[in-house]
């Protein structure tokens, strides 16, 4: 079983558990759900620097290990929210990994580190950015990938392209994508799953998903 923590409840479920049928129809996926803080009330009515600081402030290892609850304890959890795990940096990201780790005692993971974790196993050091974000926060992300030693460029010479919003559906999409841009895209929903499944040792194989899950 795989747990996922997910900031928002009812958005992008339902595209994880897509993903998951077409690798396994076995495969089962929790969620668990983050609170945003008392203070927050809407997040669509924040400015862009407030939302920024919502995001860090979800992104709380403290806050992680508090609502990290599942009925049955996963085989693997994975902190499911791009932004909430990148805009504390690569230091940040592994820091809630950690906690999660020990507070579960099973490997744990996010989408960001799954991001780190698909480029090195496409051997990918250039990408290109199909960012939902405000600027400031695909800044961060662009920041947290250089950390990692991945250059981010805007022209059509990247290796790869990455979507990272884990409440977009876009696993029907993947294929479709890829061929239309001729190159691998990793978008936030496969990255997590293929990701908790390789640290579980069991890099999943799957035909229909994309480059990702076909090697």
């Amino acid at each position: 079983m795989i747990g996922l923590l997910y900031p928002t409840r009812d958005c992008g479920e339902d595209d994880f558990l897509a993903c998951a049928r077409k690798l396994d129809p076995d495969l089962t996926v929790d969620f668990a759900y983050v609170p945003w803080g008392e203070n927050i009330g809407r997040v669509d009515d924040l400015d862009p620097a407030e939302k920024h600081e919502a995001v860090r402030e979800l992104g709380a290892p403290e806050r992680l290990s508090a609502t990290a609850r599942f009925d049955t304890v996963p085989d693997v959890v994975s902190w499911a929210c791009s932004s909430c795990s990148f805009t504390r940096g690569l230091g940040g990201a592994r820091e809630q990994a950690s906690v999660l780790s020990e507070r579960l005692g099973v490997p744990a993971r996010s989408t960001s580190l799954a991001y780190l974790a698909a480029l090195a196993h496409l051997g990918t050091k250039r990408v290109a950015l199909a960012s939902v974000y405000h600027r400031d926060t695909t800044a961060a992300f662009v920041d947290f990938l250089a950390e990692a030693g991945i250059d981010t460029v805007h022209s059509a010479s990247a290796e790869a392209v990455l979507i990272p919003e884990t409440a977009l559906h876009t696993t029907p999409l993947l294929e479709d994508l890829e061929t239309a841009l001729g190159k691998p895209v990793l978008t936030a929903t496969a990255v997590t799953l293929w990701d908790a499944l390789h640290a579980l040792g069991t890099p999943p194989v799957r035909q229909g998903l994309g480059k990702l899950f076909s090697r």
